[in-house]
């Protein structure tokens, strides 16, 4: 994007744009998502769907990749909760949906590695079927998914996966919880189970 006011390039500042030259600022609107999308993503990263290239955005203060085609989102791990807590405000309210089980057919690539993402069910409600990159500590979320996970409740919990070591397992006995986004704490726990192929 281009300044504005004078025409000079700008730059992803937190949530905004800056201005190399005169030091403007510019807060872009956000989307139906709670999205700010702010400038192209400097290594060229680009989408596994579309094959454009991904954009810096923001949802709350939390960063993500974004593409302005497909609206799908590159999250990091560690940024998932917080993007979580950020979509319960500021997306707007969408239809529950079942799952589609087809997406766990589709093999797409990591953004960052070009190695196939891992297809499985999220198990914390939503009916989403994610993306998951774990060398990377990478998540891609299709179109509404995140804001399906943050506005789900526990009726629309997800069925389980059905590999013994699925990244996201929990125990199927335990029909007292109520199924809510792990920390990113645990994200990172679970992810060394399953790399090193032994409980923790």
């Amino acid at each position: 994007m281009t300044c504005p006011s004078c025409g000079a390039p700008m730059h992803a500042q937190g949530a905004s744009l800056k201005c190399d030259y005169c030091g403007n600022v510019v807060v872009p609107e956000r989307d139906t998502s709670g999205v700010r999308v702010l400038s192209e993503s400097p290594d060229q990263q680009a989408c596994p769907v579309c094959n454009i290239p991904l954009y810096q955005a923001t949802l709350g203060q939390s960063p993500l990749l974004y593409c302005t085609k497909c609206h799908g989102m590159l999250i990091a791990m560690m940024e998932f909760q917080s993007l979580l807590d950020a979509a319960r405000t500021a997306s707007a309210p969408i239809p529950a949906l079942p799952a589609d089980t087809h997406e766990l057919d589709r093999t797409i690539a990591c953004p960052h590695c070009h190695k196939p993402m891992e297809a499985h069910y999220y198990a914390g409600g939503g009916n989403v079927v994610m993306d998951t990159c774990e060398t990377c500590c990478l998540h891609w979320l299709d179109h509404d998914e995140l804001a399906r996970i943050a506005q789900a409740t526990r009726a629309e919990s997800n069925p389980s996966d059905s590999a013994p070591d699925s990244f996201y397992d929990r125990d199927s006995d335990d029909t007292d919880s109520i199924a809510t986004p792990l920390d990113p704490a645990t994200e990172v726990i679970d992810l060394l189970s399953r790399v090193l192929k032994r409980p923790i």
